[in-house]
């Protein structure tokens, strides 16, 4: 698997990936309506940076984006959303995309990476996101509005990065 940064070619696989993830409505705040320019906007045109994990043939199996988590004098710390393909989930993508990101972060002079809105009902990437070094610092009660499990609570996770 390769990571590399996002070329305008990689659209016409990024969006049927996060369109799904987006359209589900369990896992990312955005309207399960959104359209295909706003999730380009939102993925592509707003983030610093970013990015896609390939596999050997040139399949994406997934994206992240970086960039600052606040403007100004809160821009030391980012933010970065990820998601991996239906196909390649449980292969270690978001892991190595995630690892890859903070390696990013450092190099772009971030301090620390946080995590805004992360679903209770997502154990899995709770679950990674711990084994990578977050904690969660925040719990926000029934903050997410999930498709299948209703109002659901939203936890704030944080690690500050080694330089």
């Amino acid at each position: 698997m390769e990571i590399r940064k996002y070329c305008n070619s990689d659209w016409s696989q990024v969006w049927p990936i996060i369109e799904l993830v987006f359209r589900a409505g369990e896992t990312y705040a955005y309207s399960p309506e959104i359209t295909e320019q706003e999730a380009h906007k939102i993925w592509i045109e707003m983030p610093q940076e970013t990015y896609v994990a390939t596999a050997g043939d040139g399949e994406i199996l997934g994206t992240y984006y970086i960039k600052p988590n606040q403007p100004g004098l809160g821009a030391h710390v980012c933010n970065c959303g990820y998601i991996v393909s239906e196909s390649a989930r449980g292969k270690g993508v978001a892991s190595r995309m995630c690892e890859h990101s903070q390696q990013v972060a450092l190099g772009l002079g971030f301090r620390a990476m946080q995590y805004n809105l992360v679903v209770s009902t997502n154990e899995g990437a709770i679950r990674l996101w711990k084994k990578l070094g977050f904690e969660v610092i925040g719990i926000l009660p029934e903050a997410f509005k999930s498709k299948s499990a209703g109002y659901v609570d939203a936890l704030v996770m944080y690690k500050v990065l080694n330089t």
